[in-house]
């Protein structure tokens, strides 16, 4: 490629993918500092990235609105199209975002090797569901197979000024001062799978609370009921915003905390990326599942994690009541915050 070349990055599922691909960015802005570099995401993590240092561009993949359909997509391929990439980082291969790059003429397609891999100029094989390494690792690798140099393991994300207002107003109205520990629990995750019961998130907070911390729960986009489950279960005072923050707002409710404490899911590793000590809880087993590949990154974390022996594990088709999940114990967790937000 020449010393400017055109890049895309694309990685359209979901937070935490996103922000542990944020080390490729990094390492593609630092191999060319002179390049046109820009990533495709979809719309709900877009805030993620919009004005990261180390982009030129943002594209959104907008499958149920713009973009739906096959008259969608070739619209989303003649706007890619007219960029002019010279190369397409597919850090996430599904048949959508191949036959995409295909379409918009991007003359050289890396990915991994599953979903018309035929379609791509540099299929790289598919070892995630293995789980032998971290997501993070398997994302550098896709970029060093593209001839890149990838060793920077640091997350980076967007910091949107905005959205430290409204996590600015929200503790003031909640009276929580600059002096005050903030701890926040985040009950909600994707699958059931990966849910701690609220009722020991609520005894986690009655424990931090004695210590004297000020504990929040916070909670995504249908998951508010698990939120106000775990205020309701605990005795002592639990904070609670009125409504989800978004993600321009939540890097910055994260990064004034002094720990969170969260099942596996995206806010560990926004937490991560703004440097939040994280204790995260997992249950399920199994290769690509495991916290090997998925755990935080951040130098002060801990997870939480019992293999019970279930050979295969079913995830979310568990049939003897998710026990992975309930053999974690709430003086374990406990004991991990102490340990890693001391």
């Amino acid at each position: 490629m020449t010393r400017s070349p055109r890049i895309l990055i694309v990685r359209t599922d979901r937070i935490g993918d996103l922000v542990l691909s944020t080390p490729a960015i990094r390492a593609v802005r630092a191999c060319y500092p002179n390049g046109y570099l820009a990533a495709l995401v979809q719309p709900a993590t877009r805030p993620l990235l919009d004005g990261h240092p180390a982009l030129d561009d943002l594209f959104v993949l907008d499958k149920q609105g713009r973009h739906h359909g096959w008259a969608g997509m070739r619209r989303l391929a003649d706007d890619l199209r007219a960029r002019r990439f010279d190369l397409a980082l597919i850090l996430h291969t599904t048949t959508r975002v191949v036959l995409l790059t295909w379409l918009a003429g991007i003359p050289r397609r890396v990915g991994y090797a599953r979903r018309l891999g035929w379609l791509l100029t540099d299929p790289h094989p598919y070892e995630k569901r293995f789980g032998a390494r971290h997501e993070l690792d398997y994302t550098l690798d896709l970029v060093r197979a593209a001839g890149i140099p990838a060793d920077d393991r640091t997350l980076e994300i967007a910091w949107s000024p905005a959205g430290q207002g409204v996590v600015a107003q929200w503790l003031a109205q909640a009276g929580v001062g600059p002096a005050d520990r903030l701890i926040l629990l985040h009950p909600g995750a994707s699958c059931r799978s990966k849910r701690w019961p609220p009722a020991r998130f609520a005894a986690v907070a009655d424990r931090l609370a004695a210590a004297g911390a000020r504990v929040a729960v916070f909670a995504g986009p249908g998951d508010e009921g698990l939120a106000r489950e775990v205020q309701r279960q605990a005795r002592t005072p639990v904070l609670m915003p009125p409504a989800p923050f978004t993600l321009a707002e939540l890097p910055w409710l994260l990064k004034r905390a002094q720990g969170l404490i969260s099942n596996d899911s995206g806010p560990v590793h926004v937490a991560s990326a703004a440097g939040t000590p994280v204790v995260a809880v997992f249950g399920r087993w199994g290769g690509g599942l495991s916290p090997t590949r998925w755990g935080p990154t951040g130098p002060r974390s801990a997870v939480l994690h019992h293999d019970v022996g279930c050979r295969p594990c079913l995830a979310h088709r568990c049939r003897i009541g998710f026990i992975c999940l309930d053999a974690v114990t709430v003086d374990e967790v406990v004991a991990a915050a102490e340990r890693v937000m001391a």
